[in-house]
């Protein structure tokens, strides 16, 4: 599958990234958020797929190799640009109109809660055109629903290469529904994101 890097993606007003992964997205994330660099702008809130009957390690793996602050928020917590959100297990995780986060025991979407369809569509929601969805290696197609309502919404769109994904069915769902602007490598999609940081459109 060819890589798709366009060149004249409208970068620099983005405010918020959402991100979804699963299967083998932990490694994905684990190269892309230390990548943001210190003073990042855009608030980034992301779904992994994670059991729900033990506390998640996440935020204390990614605390200690990020610039930026990572949290697992409570209920009504405020988004604050330059701050990494982390779903916490057992819980959808949505945005609010009024910019903050609530947290839902609502039934599990496309077999997943978090899903990364109900963060991505009420993201959408409220972001607009200022939002860029990112969809990383997992093992089903949640994602897909939520970066298609993104694309509908004006925000921007990528996908990992499935080719350098473990799982490709989150990566080849999303493509297939046809919600995709990018299909990226991880160093192409982190190059990209630390030019967001620095207010330059790629």
């Amino acid at each position: 599958m060819k890589v798709l890097e366009e060149s004249f993606s409208p970068l620099a007003g983005i405010d918020a990234i959402v991100i979804g992964a699963s299967a083998g997205g932990v490694e994905a994330l684990n190269q892309l958020l230390p990548a943001l660099p210190a003073g990042f702008r855009p608030a980034v809130l992301v779904v992994v797929h994670v059991r729900a009957d033990s506390p998640s390690l996440l935020p204390e793996l990614f605390a200690a190799r990020c610039r930026l602050p990572v949290v697992e928020p409570d209920d009504k917590a405020t988004i604050t640009g330059g701050t990494i959100y982390l779903a916490p297990p057992g819980y959808h995780m949505l945005v609010e109109p009024d910019g903050t986060i609530s947290l839902s025991v609502d039934p599990p979407v496309r077999f997943s809660r978090p899903s990364v369809d109900v963060l991505f569509e009420s993201a959408a929601l409220c972001f607009g055109d200022a939002l860029l969805g990112i969809v990383l290696s997992g093992a089903n197609d949640d994602g897909a629903r939520g970066l298609a309502a993104i694309r509908n919404a004006g925000g921007r769109c990528w996908v990992q290469d499935p080719q350098t994904a473990s799982s490709t069915a989150m990566p080849l769902g999303a493509i297939a529904r046809g919600g995709v602007h990018d299909v990226l490598t991880l160093d192409a999609m982190a190059a990209r994101l630390r030019g967001i940081g620095q207010g330059s459109a790629t």
